[in-house]
């Protein structure tokens, strides 16, 4: 049997573990508020004091978490997972972090006769509780596929871009769009609302449209109810829209489109709505024209 250390029970990495139990791998978690491992205990997961235990021994380490720092002290620190890595460990990071940050743990690993994967993940909670995910990796093909059933477990489809770095850079790419079609469909229900046009009646035009897209169909009706329940953060998109402007100038591929929306979404962070889903920047155009959008509909 497989022995799995998944470290980062946030949003995403709770229900992907729990998915790995049911899936009969033999997982072992932490994380750093500790009453989070207690409902996958429930589930049959043994509990590690520390980011090291969980991993000490394992076949596979898998990290979830939400930025560069934190990673770095997963890896690094005094009680990081760095030093448990032994001939033929594999180590997956679903976490969104820097292309740069990457490369150097993906080298750290290797030195230690490791293998590393960078694998982040498009899905968001419902991707993640119903095992939906799709994967993003960069790494060696012949890793990823002695790791498929892990990733069949947790995901429905994998991509692999290319070598370390890659998935990384593909979801930075990706997720810089996330941001902007969120932006454009805030700002198309603001003209719509604030001339009249119902939004239940603009989304269904949306949804049946040229407009049409993922974040329409996933959004729209939360913005309409004024649901901001937490499926991924404001806050964590502006984090990954700041990694993705980073890239932009690294690359000196021109972003103007990615300037607004980070702008966008640091507004919504200043006003306190990072810890709402992404769809909460509907908000600031909701304070500009003095309505919710929702309180204008065919049914109201």
């Amino acid at each position: 049997m497989t022995t799995i250390g998944f470290i980062g029970l946030g949003t995403m990495g709770a229900p992907m573990a729990s998915n790995l139990l049911r899936g009969g791998f033999q997982v072992t978690v932490y994380n750093r508020t500790a009453s989070k491992c207690e409902p996958l205990q429930e589930e049959g997961a043994q509990a590690a004091s520390t980011p090291r235990a969980a991993a000490e021994g394992k076949d596979v380490i898998i990290t979830m978490i939400s930025n560069d720092d934190s990673i770095r002290e997963v890896y690094y620190g005094k009680d990081g997972i760095l030093d448990t890595v032994q001939t033929g460990t594999v180590v997956i990071d679903c976490s969104t972090i820097s292309p740069g940050l990457v490369h150097e743990v993906a080298a750290a690993v290797q030195e230690r006769g490791g293998h590393f994967l960078d694998a982040p993940v498009t899905g968001s909670k419902p991707g993640a509780v119903g095992g939906t995910l799709v994967f993003m990796v960069g790494g060696s093909a012949a890793v990823i596929e002695k790791c498929r059933e892990i990733f069949d477990t947790l995901g429905k489809k994998l991509l692999h871009m290319g070598d370390n770095g890659s998935g990384a850079v593909a979801k930075l790419a990706h997720n810089a769009m996330v941001g902007i079609h969120n932006v454009a469909l805030a700002e198309g229900f603001a003209l719509a609302v604030k001339s009249g046009v119902p939004a239940d009646k603009f989304l269904e035009l949306v949804e049946s449209g040229s407009a049409g897209s993922k974040q329409a169909e996933l959004k729209g009706r939360k913005i309409i109810e004024n649901d901001f329940s937490n499926q991924f953060s404001l806050a964590l998109m502006l984090k990954d829209l700041k990694l993705a402007s980073s890239l932009s100038d690294t690359t000196g591929v021109p972003s103007p489109m990615l300037g607004l929306a980070k702008n966008m979404f640091q507004a919504g962070y200043t006003q306190g709505y990072g810890e709402e889903d992404l769809s909460a920047v509907v908000k600031c155009y909701e304070e500009w024209i003095g309505r919710k959008i929702g309180s204008q509909t065919s049914e109201a």
